[in-house]
């Protein structure tokens, strides 16, 4: 098994033979748009990193800066995670709820340099690889 040293400098090497900019996909293995998400930018020749959320939580700082983009669109209120929620737990702030329950995060966000995107979509994937590819 490769070390997570070995995979970062992998993916750094392959970004900058690709001259891409970094995308960073957060989401969970098992979401199936996190899945497509990754396949479809793969697929079309970008290096994605994968953040598993669960495995690895955003700290509050990244939270943060993602809830300064996206607002109240980045708690997933459809998930089973928010359902199960007492009213208690759903009237605490998004920074924190999303800090005890990441799997409560709209996915996936996908970090493309300096720019953020929110869900995915086919046009979606023709920003990020357009901004992947700016210089």
């Amino acid at each position: 098994m490769k070390s997570k040293g070995y995979e970062d400098f992998h993916t750094n090497v392959m970004q900058a033979k690709m001259n891409t900019k970094p995308i960073i996909l957060n989401g969970i293995p098992t979401c199936d748009t996190c899945r497509k998400a990754r396949k479809e930018l793969e697929s079309r020749g970008l290096v994605v990193t994968f953040r598993d959320v669960r495995k690895n939580p955003l700290d509050q700082g990244k939270i943060d800066e993602f809830l300064e983009v996206f607002g109240e669109k980045l708690v997933n209120r459809s998930s089973k995670t928010w359902r199960d929620l007492s009213e208690v737990d759903r009237s605490q702030p998004a920074g924190d709820l999303l800090a005890l329950y990441p799997t409560l995060m709209k996915r996936p966000v996908v970090e493309a340099g300096s720019r953020l995107y929110l869900g995915w979509t086919s046009k979606r994937a023709d920003e990020i690889i357009q901004c992947a590819t700016d210089d």
